[in-house]
């Protein structure tokens, strides 16, 4: 791909001008997403930390659950973090029990399971596939990931609890690399979205 990838931010709920500046710090080209034409247009996507039951019955309700998932079945790059992350799981303990995600990673993830917002904190991070040092991690109600399936890659732990977790083209993280000024995890994820173009 020799042109900018055109990376959208589903744009339902979150954090979304945050990745936009990231990914354009990044050399892609990003858009906000928030219509099932609007997905259509793009190369890959990255779902933005939030509030995941809302963010999921607003996917419901903009119509956009169904494409997501058949984008994300079809081999379409995905980025989520924290919110983004429990949206991509296979299977999600503590969420609501009408709760829907995409799918996308073989995980289980627990919502909430660093604790509630007064308990948010930041850590370094060391991350699998980037260079120059860990990463500064904010984690905010954060998710962590219980367990992976064979396909799956653990790319960075915290606590023995595993926060950054890769399948093929998709990438989840626990925690918000948007909020820290180092764009190095969505410079990894725009030379992923390049390698499967």
């Amino acid at each position: 791909m020799n042109n900018p990838p055109v990376i959208g931010v589903l744009a339902l709920q979150g954090d979304v001008r945050e990745h936009l500046i990231a990914l354009a710090s990044a050399d892609a080209v990003a858009r906000p997403v928030r219509r099932p034409e609007e997905l259509a247009e793009v190369d890959a996507l990255v779902i933005p930390g939030g509030e995941s039951t809302t963010m999921s019955k607003l996917a419901v309700l903009f119509g956009m659950l169904e494409p997501l998932r058949e984008r994300v079945r079809a081999g379409m790059p995905v980025y989520g973090t924290c919110a983004g992350m429990i949206m991509l799981a296979d299977k999600l303990l503590g969420g609501r029990e009408d709760q829907e995600t995409l799918g996308g990673i073989d995980m289980i993830v627990r919502r909430n399971a660093f604790g509630r917002q007064n308990e948010s904190f930041e850590a370094s991070i060391e991350f699998a596939g980037i260079a120059d040092g860990p990463v500064e991690g904010v984690f905010i109600r954060a998710p962590w990931v219980e367990s992976v399936g064979a396909a799956a890659e653990v790319l960075a732990t915290y606590d023995g609890h595993t926060v950054a977790v890769r399948q093929g083209n998709v990438l989840a993280t626990s925690f918000h690399p948007e909020l820290t000024g180092d764009h190095r995890v969505h410079a990894y994820f725009v030379d992923m979205v390049r390698a499967g173009s």
